[in-house]
């Protein structure tokens, strides 16, 4: 994620539709970016972890895993962790990062998932849900590989963020999408995203059979004010991401699997 200055900076109503959203071209400096920067090193990561808890022996998807920091986070933290991507340059990152014998996959969240039903404890979705249009159908299938009682922890940006991105501001209601220019190490790069109203996407959650367990809106690492001076004022004072709990109902007869 840029910082927030480059995004507001770099706003664009039109992208070549070949290029957007394609990290691929892009991994290995996105990846870079990621690693210490502050919306995700010091904001989003670590609110992720703190919303996840104690992992020890879960067995976690990473749905979006990008190139794995946290998985890696998780896994470090006792996890059984799986990871899965649209872009395999990312997940090469990731396997580099992870090692050999991670399970790693190519899958696009768009179609049906490569597993058994219940096969996880939690899955986390960090900053993936607000590139799809339609949450319905990955919602579904992220809801079948939970078990009973199992998680879905989410990140996305923020509804009040997102609609502040294009002027004129469209419709708050309305489904639509945006685009702008990511400045990676000086490189363009064309980025659509679809902003939602909150209650749509309170909505698609409660649909897919998810019970919505907590809404986060979450402070940046305190050890990030001397790291990042200038910016650290501003992302804790003016919303960024949202983040939420969901909860698999147990089974009927109250016992989880």
């Amino acid at each position: 994620m840029e910082r927030l200055t480059d995004v507001h900076e770099s706003l664009a109503q039109s992208a070549d539709p070949a290029r957007v959203n394609d990290y691929d071209s892009f991994a290995e400096v996105y990846s870079a970016e990621n690693e210490n920067n502050l919306v995700n090193a010091y904001y989003e990561r670590p609110a992720m972890l703190t919303l996840a808890g104690d992992v020890a022996g879960r067995r976690i998807l990473d749905a979006g895993c990008g190139s794995g920091p946290l998985s890696a986070a998780l896994r470090d933290r006792g996890a059984v962790v799986t990871g899965i991507d649209a872009s395999a340059g990312m997940l090469a990152l990731a396997r580099r990062r992870l090692g050999a014998d991670a399970a790693l996959h190519v899958v696009d969240l768009r179609e049906r998932l490569p597993f058994d039903d219940d096969a996880f404890d939690d899955v986390v979705a960090s900053l993936v849900l607000h590139y799809l249009e339609d949450w319905g159908p990955t919602l579904a299938e992220l809801r079948r590989v939970l078990r009973p009682g199992g998680r879905l922890i989410a990140s996305v940006d923020h509804p009040f963020v997102a609609y502040a991105l294009q002027d004129p501001r469209p419709d708050y209601f309305a489904t639509t999408s945006y685009t702008f220019d990511w400045m990676l190490n000086g490189q363009s790069t064309p980025m659509r995203f679809w902003r939602k109203p909150l209650h749509a996407m309170t909505d698609a959650f409660t649909t897919a059979g998810f019970r919505l367990s907590a809404i986060s809106e979450p402070q940046p690492d305190p050890a990030a004010r001397d790291l990042f001076p200038d910016d650290f004022h501003a992302l804790s004072t003016k919303t960024c991401f949202l983040f939420f709990v969901l909860e698999v109902p147990p089974s009927a007869a109250g016992s989880d699997k």
